[in-house]
């Protein structure tokens, strides 16, 4: 039986089929509107780096074809074959994106979906309509994405500018087609009558005489669709990997770097006229490619015009000195933008996010912000514990971007396992996650016992730490000082050390810790420890 995705769910592909050879389909429809449906390749810092791994109407399938268009068939306005186990190393995830071509808006889209089918048989589903958008023109549907094994997320995730933004969001850049030739008559072509039937489209079976296919594949048993008009494509294509270009002097146009030159350098000089003397050398003092001076009350060649005499070129520019500080936006729920920076993105997923109080450093859409209230209970509890948290709840549809004192964050992913963690090192996390007070016993702890805090559940919780923390896997020789343990598999079993010391002034044979931790359990279990004690 298919699953039925939400936007912002997510599942490892073989918890949903046991197959690598995969049918992706796509529908989406709107009146007067047409779509371009692409699929987009991308590393695994989320870029184009390949631009043979950007599938679309006029690249239907990869170099070694593990990704593959296929066209309209059994009810879906597009559809893909992807072989999980054939893409190659280079290639962390495929996003797969739908575009206007032509006028209108994504929220005058009708219902559609994406759906993985294995073997014939849908294993997966995630609906949307267009009432969930507004002004884009592009939407990310869903992505296949490599984390430790193959994972499916259903995105829903609105972008606006259309095929062009997204591409340059991917770090493509968009190059313009050439203008078509005028037309001139010319003697009519070989055509068959009009009673020949039209040749079959791209990926279709044209005749039993086709291959088979891997017993893993099939696409979804459906009526054929009508026959339809194709759609004429007016997008621009793929070029290159984009790169920050200088910004051209006022009043001329911009100019696109030659093959071999780097952005933001001048063109190499044209050659000399056969019989002409190259420039003379410059003057002696005179530096190389320096601007000779120019006449009293005049600009020097070169100078953008307004710019003062003295002042030293810019450079590549403004735009390019802050490109690598642009806000990172990659369509998860999550996002990292620095070490220090985490960006949520509430529209996904449909859940608040409950985070520590002002941790928020920026916002952007309708986000509201209340107090989330540990309740009596809660407080004595925290009290007693020392693992009270001031929280805050963030709901609404945008993003919110969080930090606390520079401290380092690292967004743990929690499918149904379970993850203990300090109530100081704990930033935000998601509210569909279960958390309470641990307890771990010890007779020569001071007050009897410690304690922490356990996350179970699906969902995400930031932990920061001090510095860039150390993870270690769990053996019955592993030992940690309980003030710089960060956080441990929940599985572990825990126990105090028998070099529990009631004071921390260090002798000989001891380590000068007040309490330190055995951590003991089955393989896969793990603990993280920062290079700070608290």
């Amino acid at each position: 039986m298919a699953r039925e995705f939400q936007r912002g769910h997510k599942a490892k592909v073989s918890d949903l089929t046991s197959g690598t050879d995969l049918y992706v389909g796509v529908q989406i429809a709107g009146p007067g509107l047409t779509f371009d449906i692409s699929c987009f390749g991308l590393d695994a810092d989320e870029q184009l780096s390949d631009d043979r791994y950007f599938i679309f109407f006029n690249q239907p399938k990869s170099p070694e074809e593990s990704i593959q268009l296929l066209g309209a068939q059994a009810g879906d306005t597009e559809s893909f074959r992807v072989t999980l186990d054939r893409i190659p190393a280079n290639i962390h995830k495929l996003s797969f994106t739908a575009t206007l071509d032509g006028a209108g808006q994504m929220s005058q889209a009708g219902p559609g979906y994406i759906r993985i089918v294995a073997g014939g048989e849908e294993v997966v589903k995630y609906a949307f309509t267009g009432s969930e958008f507004t002004t884009e023109r592009a939407v990310m549907l869903g992505d296949f994405y490599l984390k430790d094994v193959w994972r499916f997320a259903a995105v829903g995730q609105g972008f606006d500018g259309g095929l062009d933004a997204l591409l340059k969001n991917f770090g493509g850049e968009v190059a313009e087609e050439a203008p078509a030739a005028p037309s001139q008559d010319a003697p009519p072509a070989f055509a068959p009558p009009s009673q020949a039937s039209a040749p079959p489209a791209f990926g279709a079976p044209a005749a039993p005489q086709a291959p088979q296919p891997a017993p893993a594949f099939g696409a979804p048993a459906a009526p054929a669709p009508a026959p339809q008009q194709p759609p004429v494509h007016a997008a621009p294509t793929i070029a290159a990997p984009m790169a920050p270009q200088a910004p051209a002097p006022y009043g001329q146009p911009p100019q696109q770097p030659q093959f071999g030159q780097i952005p933001g350098q001048g063109a190499p000089p044209a050659a000399q006229p056969y019989g002409q003397q190259p420039p003379a050398a410059p003057p002696y003092g005179q530096q190389y490619g320096q601007q000779p001076p120019a006449p009293f009350g005049q600009q020097p060649p070169g100078l953008p015009h307004g710019v003062p005499q003295g002042v030293p070129a810019a450079g590549a520019g403004l735009q390019a000195a802050l490109q690598p500080y642009k806000e990172a936006a990659t369509g998860q729920r999550w996002t990292s933008q620095n070490q220090q920076l985490m960006r949520v993105d509430l529209t996904m997923g449909g859940m608040p996010v409950l985070a520590r109080q002002g941790s928020m450093v920026m916002y952007q859409g309708k986000v509201d912000f209340g107090y989330k209230g540990a309740g009596f209970a809660g407080r004595m509890v925290g009290n007693a514990t020392g693992q009270e948290m001031q929280l805050m709840r963030c709901t609404g549809r945008g993003q919110v971007f969080l930090a606390e004192e520079g401290a380092h964050l690292h967004p743990i992913e929690l499918q149904g396992d379970g993850i203990c963690v300090s109530a100081e090192n704990v930033l935000a996390f998601d509210e569909s996650l279960q958390y309470e007070v641990r307890r771990i016993e010890g007779h020569g702890i001071p007050g009897g016992a410690l304690f922490t805090m356990q996350f179970q559940g699906t969902g995400t919780v930031v932990v920061k730490t001090h510095g860039v923390p150390v993870v270690l896997p769990v053996t019955p020789t592993t030992f940690a000082d309980c003030n710089a343990v960060v956080a441990w598999s929940s599985a572990s079993q825990v126990i105090i050390s028998s070099q529990v010391r009631l004071r921390r002034n260090a002798y000989p044979g001891h380590s000068g810790e007040t309490v330190n931790l055995q951590f003991r359990g089955a393989p896969g279990n793990f603990v993280v420890v920062q290079p700070y004690e608290v």
